[in-house]
């Protein structure tokens, strides 16, 4: 019997949490000290499932917000769809579960000794270290954007105060004003997230501003779902969204700020009313601090485990990571999350390695009840990520209204699931 790609989503998920037996649970855990630095979709997994798989281990979970805004659905918020409190979620049910939560912010590591620094003076010394720093922005990558322009053109690319920017910024646009978004080269954080950002500003425009024009910037000639964004863009927002790829000169190579303009590689300049820059970006700085990252800027991991591969007794998740083909995405980050809970509980309480299974389920509004999607498996094999063959795909082109607005609910459903598991429970 063949499985439909729900089926195996599920079943793989199933596969890490069926981890979550006493019987795992050895004395040598009881003195053993997890540090997790990062409270997002992958070290708060991590945090919750190692005190699950082996609950007489010490974990300490460094954040330094006390309440974590998400990457996903912060869109809508700029469409007017979600409220801002609505993609906050506490630490209350991490520290139910038995987490040690400290909100500073983790400034250095010394792998040598095994101890982390922390912005608030303490010094924590681990067993095994999880770090989930998410991306930082490259800088200057692009010239002319630096961290203070961002605060003119933001990025909005980390859920906080630059999504509340953007969203004032659209509020005050004119009717017949043009936003400009620019979009970087592969990788980075969320593939298809600009395209659904387009497809929100779009959605908000439509209502308040309809004369005004959104124009898309795009250091790539392909993109994630591609085939289904322009579908929808056409299908709600008819020629409201223009998309200029790479070799079509879609390449921003400068960027003024101050003037809400940008140059592309041959020349043209295009002024905005609301420029919108999403640089290129590299692993969380504490990765570097940590010796985890290469020349790329990201961090090489073990396939089976999430281990640096490295730096011993240090294991990196989520966007921080090299693991394609495993995308940068919230739900990535979760599955790897709970595989490297299971793995560091395995090696402490003297068991063996188990088998690593991945998924990963990426949902896009369009509209307001018009969702796509694209999902896949993946497994460890020969020391690789690979992708389990037809454990995914895309929606259909020829998905009918009912179709597209069972997928947003899907969506819905799959925040709110997710949420739960890690934070909201």
């Amino acid at each position: 019997m063949q499985l439909n790609r729900r089926q195996m989503l599920g079943g793989a998920a199933a596969g890490v949490t069926s981890l979550a037996l006493p019987s795992i649970v050895r004395a040598q855990a009881a003195s053993a000290h997890v540090v997790v630095i990062g409270g997002g979709f992958g070290g708060a997994t991590a945090a919750r499932y190692l005190r699950q798989l082996a609950p007489q281990l010490r974990v300490t979970l460094v954040e330094p917000a006390a309440r974590f805004y998400t990457c996903p659905f912060s869109n809508l918020y700029l469409a007017g769809l979600r409220s801002w409190e609505s993609i906050g979620h506490s630490y209350d049910g991490l520290r139910k579960a038995g987490v040690h939560v400290v909100h500073a912010r983790a400034d250095h590591v010394l792998t040598d000794t095994r101890r982390v620094l922390l912005s608030n003076g303490q010094a924590l010394s681990y067993d095994k270290l999880v770090l989930s720093p998410g991306v930082d922005m490259r800088w200057n990558a692009l010239e002319g954007y630096d961290e203070a322009a961002s605060q003119l053109a933001p990025h909005a690319w980390k859920a906080g105060p630059q999504t509340q920017l953007l969203k004032k910024q659209l509020e005050a646009m004119p009717d017949g004003g043009k936003f400009v978004m620019v979009i970087p080269a592969n990788p980075f954080r969320c593939p298809p997230g600009p395209y659904e950002r387009a497809a929100m500003v779009a959605h908000y425009l439509k209502q308040h501003k309809p004369k005004s024009k959104i124009l898309l910037l795009d250091d790539k000639d392909a993109f994630s779902k591609q085939g289904l964004f322009i579908q929808g863009w056409k299908a709600l927002y008819g020629d409201m969204i223009e998309w200029v790829k790479q070799s079509d000169d879609g390449k921003v190579t400068r960027v003024d700020a101050r003037n809400l303009e940008v140059e592309t590689a041959f020349g043209t300049r295009h002024k905005a009313d609301v420029l919108n820059v999403i640089p290129p970006q590299k692993a969380g700085f504490i990765a570097d601090r940590a010796g985890v990252t290469d020349a790329s800027g990201w961090v090489p991991v073990k396939a089976g485990s999430f281990e640096s591969s490295k730096v011993p007794n240090v294991y990196v998740l989520g966007d921080a990571t090299i693991a394609a083909p495993m995308p940068k995405s919230g739900f990535a980050a979760n599955t790897q999350g709970k595989v490297a809970a299971a793995a560091i509980a395995a090696e402490l309480t003297g068991q063996p390695l188990p088998a690593a299974s991945y998924a990963n389920t990426c949902y896009s509004l369009i509209g307001n009840d018009y969702g796509i999607s694209v999902a896949g498996v993946y497994r460890a094999q020969e020391g690789k990520l690979i992708e389990v063959p037809n454990s995914g795909g895309v929606s259909p082109l020829d998905g009918n209204a009912a179709f597209r607005k069972a997928e947003a609910d899907y969506g819905s459903a799959w925040y709110k699931a997710i949420s739960t598991d890690i934070w909201d429970r």
